[in-house]
């Protein structure tokens, strides 16, 4: 490797760096402000959306494992958020066939409703905090960071 090689692929190194930490940032900023909105506008948590979220993706309900599983948190943290969406009437839990000790998670229709109008402004919020994108820009940069995490070609 010459020097010139190395100090190319240190400046691209560092771009990426740069990157990451814009990427984390943005993250981070998106975040905190949907906590925010959730919070005053309607009273919920972001844990709390994520859940009813994963679990209107699957209307058949999931396994309290599979719920963690899907959300990348901890069987605890997922346990209790279900427990406070079943106490408001929103979840239920049922025996899974075949198996007494495992459980299936699934919205209730008060779950459905509500978490159908909590998607609407989850949407629309962050087509506001993402405004600054156009449609063209938006596909590449999905297109673009899709294939960085997957290995695939590039647009």
């Amino acid at each position: 490797m010459t020097l010139d090689d190395k100090i190319s692929t240190d400046t691209l190194s560092k771009t990426r760096l740069r990157l990451w930490l814009r990427l984390l940032k943005l993250t981070r900023s998106i975040e905190a402000e949907l906590r925010r909105r959730l919070r005053d506008q309607h009273g919920t948590t972001l844990p709390r959306f994520d859940v009813m979220a994963a679990l209107a993706r699957h209307p058949e309900g999931l396994k309290m494992s599979e719920l963690s599983t899907f959300l990348r948190v901890s069987n605890g943290n997922v346990t209790g958020v279900v427990d406070r969406l079943t106490e408001d009437g929103l979840a239920c839990r049922v025996a899974f066939p075949g198996d007494r000790r495992a459980q299936v998670a699934r919205l209730t229709e008060a779950g459905k409703a509500e978490f159908a109008a909590l998607a609407v402004d989850h949407e629309s919020w962050i087509n506001d905090m993402l405004d600054g994108f156009d449609e063209d820009e938006a596909q590449h940069l999905l297109a673009l960071l899709s294939a960085s995490r997957e290995g695939g070609p590039r647009p």
